[in-house]
Formats: structure tokens, C-alpha cells, sequence
């Protein structure tokens, strides 16, 4: 099979499958979706996957855009924009966050709907792939206002979305609370009179309105788990590891402090608000309550260093756990690291995974790093459908298996490939929807 290398101003590369040029995709070698659907081509290349499998999956099946009004404190409305993408559903109902952030738009909200086809296909859990947002900035805007928006989102998607169809969850800028609300509006707003099918509608709810316990701190688990079963791999121990962070929201945050309490040094972090470090290891869960209260880790009694500074400390495992293309090959040549384990969706650019690759630098990849939340939203799911209820012990039990699997599931795949870590995952993940597709056909 030919491809077509896409060169950009900074010399950094896309390699365009001929699927790209078949389905009419723009040679823009900094989009995020063409580049996460070029890293999945790669992998079906690879695998030898079908080529119907391949067109299926390069593109979302639905692709819903609405606008909104919303009474704002002051009496005035504003107009609002949100997304939901439904990308497969091949393995099951379309399952993904839906991010509130002011940077929401459609190619970006694309990616992260492959994304989560890949990651429930790798951790086998029973969902397809979605994701929405709202281009909003929640900093600007009151608790109530929130409650607005959240709650017109919901009306204005009700209609695309449902308990065994599509089940959103949150993701950057919203939590449990966005989810009791958006789960509320639906029951009170939907007919359907079976027991918990509002409730089941989002998952990452509260524990009193049907939440499951974990759920919060999920992802930032299965980082962890995922992590300590790879390290073997790269002989290094959490005892006395060194970890550095970009991100201290929940992912980055709960990933640290479960660290900590493991014993590893969390000796750097940076976000939005600045960057610290401590030689001697930061408090994770002091550090967790300082951004709580003050909305970043500016201020901590640690010391202040720049961002360049911070990719040049030199740890054991770097955790990016904040927002997607941050790490590019600039950044790949700072960082002093031995493993990149992805918190974050697609947090690194193709650039920069070239330069790790270059430098030996092991990259765990999102679609099996950052897969604990979509799997415990899965528990969750079930819990709500059966009316039971799961201790924490299970949570955790049933997320480490799923996690366990899924890294053993990659590595084997990087053995028999030859190939790195993250177009493994993607082996391991595709090789599971190809088998559903061959036995299930195309229709007609």
C-alpha cells in the first residue's frame, strides 16, 4: 500500500493513508482528528484489517451540531454551541464525556469519539465510541448559569442519545454534579417509564443519584494500574520512582496521590497556573486540596520553575494528564523521562511521538492508559441496569482485571508486530472490532 507524506512548517510529518484521499479528508497535517485516524490506519495497515473495516472507522457515524439559547443572571441570553459525535457502535451503545471548554470544536470532539471506539474495544467493555462538548468557558459563568447550560445541552440532544443508545459521561469541565443535572432533565423530560432509564442516561454521577463508587477517581486508577503492570517492562519500581505531571485535575491529581500513597516521588507539576518542584517529592493530596480551593497549582509551598524547566526535570515517569497536542517534538527533545504514560487524550503529537521513539522513551498510550473511566462508567452502567450495587473492593477488583488484560493484550501485540506500544494498542483494539464485523456483515 502507497501513502503520502504531508510535511508542515516545522518539518514535522502525517503519513496520509490512500483511505484519505478515497474518503475526500483535507492534507492538514496538524489536525488532531487526520492525525489520530492516520495513527489508526497505521495500525489496521499493519493488521491487515479489512478496507471496509477501515472507511467504517475513519469516519464518525453521526455527527450532531446544535445551538442553544441560555438565560444568563442578568436576563440576557446567549447563544451556545454543542457537539455530540456517535462514531461506532459496533460492539455496543455509543459511550463518551462531554467536555465544556471554550477551545469545544468538532474535529477535536471527532478524535476523542475514535478515541473511545478504540479504548472500550482494547478493555473489551461493550460500547462504541462518542463524545460531546459545549464551547464554553465554565470559568466565566456562575454555578446557576451552569445549570442552565447543561440542562438545555441535554434538551437539545435528548432526542440523539438514551440509555442503550448513547450514554455520555463527563470529561474536561464538567464532573458529577453537570451529570445529576443533565441525568434529571432527561427523566423529566423523557416518557419512557422502565425502572432507572433516566438514571442510566450519563454515567459519572453522583453516589446518591445512582453514581458508582470509583467512578471519580477511575482514570487516574487505571493510569496506575496500568503503569505498574508495564514497569517490569522498563525495570523501574514505584518504590522511590520519580513522577512528574502535567495536569492536576482528576486525572493528573488522583493519579498522584495513589502514586504517593504506593511510595513513588511526585517531584514536579504543571498546569494552566504555573509549574513546582520539590527535589525531595511534593504532598499529592496537600497538593490536590490547594488546587481545589485555588483552581491550580500556582501558590503551593514548593518551588516555582518555568514550563521548559519542568519537561527538563528528570524523572522516571512523566504523567501528561491535561489537554490534547501539548507534548510536540519541542517538548520531546526537553523531556528527561524514561516512561510517557498518556493521562490525557492524544496528548502527544505525531512530532513528538517521532522524537520518542528516537530517544527510546516508552510511551504508554492513551487508549489503554486513560481507559479506567470509560471501564468503571461501564460498571456503573450495569449497576444501574441490574438495580445493584458494588462495593469499592469490587470497583477497583473488576477495573485492575479489565486494565491487567488490556496492557497484556497490547504487549503481546507489540511482540508479535514488532511495533511500538501505541500502534499495538491500537492492534489489540481493532482486531476486536474486525472480528464483530466479520461475523456480523455490512447491511444491506
Amino acid at each position: 500500500m502507497s501513502t503520502t507524506v504531508v510535511p508542515n512548517a516545522q518539518k514535522s510529518s502525517i503519513t496520509m493513508d490512500p483511505v484519505f484521499d478515497e474518503l475526500g479528508f483535507p492534507k492538514d497535517p496538524n489536525n488532531l482528528y487526520l492525525q489520530t485516524v492516520a495513527t489508526m490506519l497505521h495500525a489496521a495497515e499493519v493488521l491487515d484489517l479489512r478496507h471496509r473495516v477501515k472507511i467504517i472507522l475513519a469516519q464518525p457515524k453521526n455527527e450532531i451540531m446544535v445551538h442553544f439559547p441560555v438565560r444568563m443572571d442578568d436576563g440576557h441570553h446567549k447563544l451556545f454551541k454543542g457537539y455530540r459525535v456517535q462514531h461506532n457502535n459496533a460492539l455496543g451503545p455509543y459511550k463518551g464525556g462531554l467536555r465544556f471548554h471554550e477551545t469545544v470544536h468538532l474535529d477535536d470532539v471527532k478524535s476523542l469519539a475514535l478515541l473511545m471506539t478504540m479504548k472500550c474495544s482494547l478493555v473489551r467493555v461493550p460500547f462504541g465510541g462518542g463524545k460531546g462538548g459545549v464551547k464554553v468557558n465554565p470559568r466565566e459563568h456562575s454555578a446557576a448559569e451552569m445549570e442552565r447550560i447543561t440542562r438545555r445541552f441535554c434538551s437539545a440532544i435528548m432526542n440523539m442519545i438514551g440509555p442503550e443508545h448513547d450514554i455520555p459521561a463527563p470529561d474536561v469541565g464538567t464532573n458529577a454534579q453537570h451529570m445529576a443535572w443533565f441525568a434529571d432533565t432527561y427523566i423529566m423530560s423523557n416518557e419512557s417509564k422502565e425502572a432507572n432509564a433516566g438514571i442510566r442516561v450519563v454515567t459519572g454521577k453522583p453516589v446518591e443519584f445512582g453514581g458508582s463508587l470509583g467512578r471519580e477517581k477511575a482514570t487516574g486508577q487505571g493510569v496506575v494500574d496500568t503503569l505498574v503492570e508495564l514497569l517490569p517492562e522498563v525495570g523501574i519500581k514505584v518504590n522511590g520512582m520519580r513522577v512528574s505531571i502535567l495536569g492536576y485535575g482528576n486525572v493528573g491529581s488522583w493519579a498522584g496521590r495513589i502514586l504517593y500513597d504506593m511510595g513513588a516521588k511526585i517531584v514536579a507539576v504543571a498546569d494552566h497556573t504555573g509549574a513546582i518542584h520539590n527535589e525531595n517529592g511534593l504532598d499529592a493530596h496537600a497538593l490536590a486540596e490547594h488546587c481545589a480551593a485555588k483552581g491550580g497549582v500556582k501558590g503551593f509551598a514548593a518551588d516555582a520553575i518555568s514550563n521548559d524547566e519542568f519537561y527538563r526535570t528528570k524523572v522516571d515517569v512523566l504523567i501528561p494528564a491535561a489537554l490534547e497536542q501539548m507534548i510536540t517534538d519541542r517538548e520531546a527533545k526537553m523531556i528527561d523521562a524514561k516512561v510517557v504514560v498518556e493521562g490525557a487524550n492524544a496528548p502527544t503529537t505525531p512530532a513528538g511521538d517521532r522524537i520518542f521513539n528516537e530517544r527510546g522513551i516508552e510511551v504508554i498510550p492513551a487508549i489503554l492508559a486513560n481507559a479506567g473511566g470509560v471501564t468503571v462508567s461501564y460498571f456503573e452502567w450495569v449497576q444501574n441496569k441490574t438495580s445493584t450495587y458494588w462495593d469499592i473492593e469490587q470497583v477497583d477488583r473488576e477495573l485492575n482485571r479489565h486494565m491487567v488484560m488490556a496492557a497484556r493484550r497490547t504487549v503481546l501485540a507489540r511482540q508479535r508486530y514488532k511495533v511500538d506500544l501505541r500502534t499495538a494498542a491500537y492492534i489489540g483494539a481493532l482486531d476486536h472490532i474486525g472480528k464483530a464485523y466479520a461475523v456480523r456483515g455490512i447491511f444491506p
